[in-house]
């Protein structure tokens, strides 16, 4: 085995369900045309909702995944998204599970609330039924772990089986631990990513309280508009990204087809509000040059950054300027952009459906655009790609995650070179 301290890790697979694409294909052509999967929600009934709208996955069918429909009704959606993420990404890797030693292959595989489906569908039977009624599948139903543990035993993989529970930072530590887990040795390869399904009346009840969702109910796609003067909040989204994480080595010898190279993983608190990002942006910015440090790359060689902004007054800002100080001169040069101007924003799905981007983004040298900048804040005055993509060749790639109660993660992608 290659001596842990010079591991390299690549990714080499991908699977995406989004509110605009139900696999990664079709999600990274309607992400690069710019279009939006933001409508009015049809999960539930929102008559007594203020807010309307939703990045919802509609037309997703567990049926096409799952091996029986006893396992089907055992799941919660979000288990269910991150089951159909991972085979997708596996089949997209070209893996032979029958060639491959389980016992280092890992799933890190988190969300940032889990099973909401679950725990109001629990609740309201015992409010109306009383406890004896409870369905016994429903705390396995409800907890965190149990996507990642779905996904280990579809496929018998026994290597390290971790969740990461960051809120919207969550998709984005996963990724950065299952390649922590590679680089120290620990695993060859993992499925590792995020998911979220909280469109449910519990969930959009809980932020519209918060007063953090856009109200923009007559004009659903036009609603996410991240660094926009007129942003008026956040769009609920759902789905789940998974991403295939591979020792370099391993993936040479079975002749993997790589996307490109995991280099930088950075990981700070703001230590400041539970809600709130800190003003100043100063651990975005710690996060972003600890990946850049880690990587051996300067600020100058930055070519893209998939922004977290998720369309919020205070969060767009603080992100522009814990760019600034990450970067210095150079922000003013990077490409960047919010790809939640069209999928809403995915919660713990986020940052590993924004891997994908970065990955897309190096293969094809085409960075996507923010959607519905109309007339950028004065205040975010970096350049955001605003509403058309633009072909540009990218060889290093930074993809941010931020999450309530502080967290803050930075991924950084490279072109491979052998």
């Amino acid at each position: 085995m290659t001596n842990s301290q010079e591991r390299r890790v690549v990714i080499t697979g991908m699977g995406v369900v989004a509110p605009n694409g139900l696999e990664a294909k079709t999600f990274w052509k309607n992400t690069v045309e710019g279009r939006s999967g933001v409508k009015r929600y049809t999960a539930f009934d929102s008559t007594d909702y203020t807010c309307k709208i939703a990045g919802e996955v509609v037309g997703f069918d567990p049926q096409s995944y799952f091996s029986d429909a006893k396992t089907i009704k055992r799941s919660d959606r979000f288990m269910q998204f991150a089951l159909a993420a991972s085979k997708m990404a596996l089949s997209d890797s070209g893996i032979d599970l029958e060639s491959v030693d389980r016992d280092r292959f890992g799933v890190c595989i988190g969300t940032g609330i889990g099973g909401l489906e679950s725990v109001e569908r629990a609740a309201r039977r015992l409010m109306e039924q009383g406890p004896t009624r409870v369905s016994p599948f429903a705390i396995t139903c409800m907890m965190g772990n149990a996507a990642g543990g779905l996904v280990s035993q579809e496929f018998n993989l026994s290597g390290p089986d971790i969740c990461i529970v960051t809120a919207c930072a969550t998709g984005g530590n996963s990724i950065g631990e299952a390649w922590q887990n590679i680089k120290n040795g620990t695993a060859d390869m993992f499925l590792a990513g995020g998911c979220e399904a909280t469109i449910t009346p519990l969930g959009v009840a809980s932020f519209m309280a918060m007063k953090a969702l856009s109200l923009r109910n007559d004009d659903p796609e036009r609603a996410s508009r991240p660094f926009d003067k007129n942003r008026d909040g956040f769009v609920m989204g759902e789905g789940a990204g998974v991403i295939v994480l591979e020792d370099l080595e391993h993936a040479k010898r079975r002749g993997a087809t790589i996307y490109c190279e995991l280099a930088g993983y950075g990981c700070t608190a703001d230590a400041y509000h539970m809600t709130h990002p800190h003003p100043e942006g100063k651990q975005v910015a710690r996060a972003m040059q600890i990946a850049m440090s880690q990587a051996g790359v300067n600020p100058g060689e930055i070519d893209y950054i998939n922004a977290h902004a998720t369309s919020t007054s205070v969060g767009d800002l603080c992100e522009t300027r814990g760019i600034k100080l990450a970067m210095g001169d150079a922000a003013k040069k990077v490409a960047i952009s919010s790809t939640k101007s069209m999928t809403g924003h995915l919660l713990g799905g986020a940052g590993a459906v924004e891997m994908a981007i970065c990955a897309l983004a190096i293969r094809d040298g085409v960075v996507p655009p923010t959607i519905n900048l109309d007339e950028p804040d004065t205040e975010c005055d970096l350049d955001y790609v605003p509403n058309t993509a633009r072909e540009k060749k990218v060889r290093v790639a930074i993809n941010n995650s931020f999450g309530f109660g502080g967290h803050n993660t930075a991924l950084l992608v490279k072109e491979f070179v052998a």
